[in-house]
């Protein structure tokens, strides 16, 4: 800041006496508008907090709504004989399985060679190898060694079969042939059509060290053969694995653990919401503790809407309250027990009333239901979706901070303006009483001048 003489001349129209006039004006004036911004931004601050909470309920709401909640399944297998996957809305049930043989692959081995660099033929041909009716032709000529007929058969018949070299002893290597699939059905044999192998080595000197066979087992005492021990046919929408020879007891049920847990969820989102709807809304003469949106209807309506959403909610599958949900001090909470209950009796029409759909009453009519997850959802999202009230509300607050802002610039550029013309005006002013106070001076001088002359 620059060094100004305002009050040299008269010692009252100073600079400080223009910087108190302005801060009186600016206590009056700015301060009020600059205190209504920082309401209005604290309230934006809030409103983001309250938002997210809203939004976590929102979308705790649309998981209780899903049907694939309901359809999803669990399993449980006693014993070690088989695994058992189970699809969602695969039919739930209890089962016996008995393996009595699993599924085998076929395994032929060749006879041995000194090397795998050996060569196997003696002029240009070509063999032929079948698996299960599938016919490969494998070429060779009299540069073909072991290991290149290996490669050659996982090249071109790899879909089927597999080749590896195994050194059975030192100086002793032998391919072996296994098939990828396993039963009866996989039998290999390698045949040369054109005689111009080495020996027999790889043809009739072949032999069989496993037999691919079927797996036999029993579902709930009937025999069952299938020529794998990976099951998709058996039962629809459960994929079973034959793991050894033994009993395994079966039981496909409703994902129960799932559905506790989505429910557990919307619980404590629900608390959530209403705790910090309960703090922002709270009223209070004590400033400290009184609510940012106490006065704010919008904000209060959605408070009651959110706490009168249970008992809004009804149809003649009955109400929340019936499945196990009770509010009790403003608080939400779930009888486990109680819906445990409903979900054995008819997980169908549990299913219903949640998400929608079918409900089946007592008296063995049909009623087709919204749901009451759906109904919530939808005053719900009427606060949380986009362009709804919540953003509608983040609007007015940023416009209202917006004509704050710019309500504040103008007052400070009208004092600004205000006080540069006062400072012009003491400036004048104190010149012009540096000149009245030159010539009292003057004149005192000459009458003090005149008094001595005359003594």
């Amino acid at each position: 800041m620059g060094i100004s003489s305002l009050g040299v001349g008269s010692s009252i129209l100073t600079q400080d006496v223009l910087d108190q006039l302005k801060q009186v004006d600016e206590d009056s004036q700015i301060k009020p508008i600059e205190l209504s911004i920082a309401n209005e931004n604290d309230k934006k601050n809030a409103l983001e907090v309250l938002d997210a909470s809203m939004k976590n309920l929102a979308d705790s709401v649309d998981e209780m709504k899903r049907h694939s909640l309901f359809d999803e399944r669990q399993t449980d297998v006693s014993g070690t004989a088989v695994g058992v996957i189970a699809d969602s809305n695969s039919d739930v049930q209890n089962f016996t399985l008995s393996v009595d043989t699993l599924a085998t692959k076929q395994i032929v081995e060749s006879g041995t060679f000194s090397s795998q660099d050996d060569l196997i033929a003696n002029n240009v041909g070509t063999m032929e190898l079948n698996v299960n009716g599938s016919n490969f032709k494998i070429d060779y000529n009299d540069t073909t060694t072991l290991k290149d007929l290996k490669k050659s058969i996982n090249d071109i018949a790899g879909e089927k079969v597999n080749a590896t070299i195994v050194q059975i002893n030192s100086g002793e290597y032998s391919i072996f042939l296994n098939s990828v699939d396993t039963g009866t059905n996989q039998a290999i044999e390698l045949t040369d059509s054109s005689g111009n192998l080495k020996d027999d080595k790889l043809t009739s000197g072949m032999s069989t060290i496993q037999k691919g066979v079927d797996a036999e087992f029993q579902f709930n005492g009937k025999s069952v053969t299938r020529s794998s021990n990976n099951i998709k046919d058996l039962v629809t929408g459960l994929h079973i694995t034959l793991k050894e020879t033994g009993t395994s007891v079966v039981n496909v049920a409703q994902n129960r653990e799932e559905i506790k847990n989505r429910v557990d969820s919307f619980v404590e989102k629900y608390n959530s919401s209403i705790k910090e709807l309960g703090q922002l809304t709270k009223s209070s003469v004590d400033s400290n503790e009184k609510g940012i949106f106490s006065g704010e209807s919008t904000i209060k309506h959605m408070k009651r809407t959110i706490e009168d959403m249970f008992n809004n909610i009804s149809s003649d599958g009955g109400k929340l309250t019936d499945f196990g949900f009770k509010i009790s001090s403003g608080i939400l909470s779930v009888n486990e027990t109680t819906l445990n209950q409903k979900l054995d009796e008819n997980p169908k029409n549990v299913e219903a009333f949640f998400a929608g759909g079918e409900y089946i009453k007592e008296d063995g009519t049909t009623e087709e239901l919204v749901g009451a997850f759906t109904e919530l959802s939808d005053i719900v999202g009427s606060y949380t979706n986009y362009n709804a009230t919540l953003d509608k509300f983040q609007s007015s607050i940023n416009e209202s901070v917006t004509l704050l802002e710019k309500k504040e610039a103008d007052a400070k550029e009208r004092l600004d303006s205000k006080y540069a013309i006062m400072k012009k005006q003491f400036t004048a002013y104190d010149s012009l009483i540096s000149r009245y106070n030159s010539t009292s001076s003057m004149f005192s001088q000459m009458i003090d001048a005149e008094n001595a002359a005359n003594k």
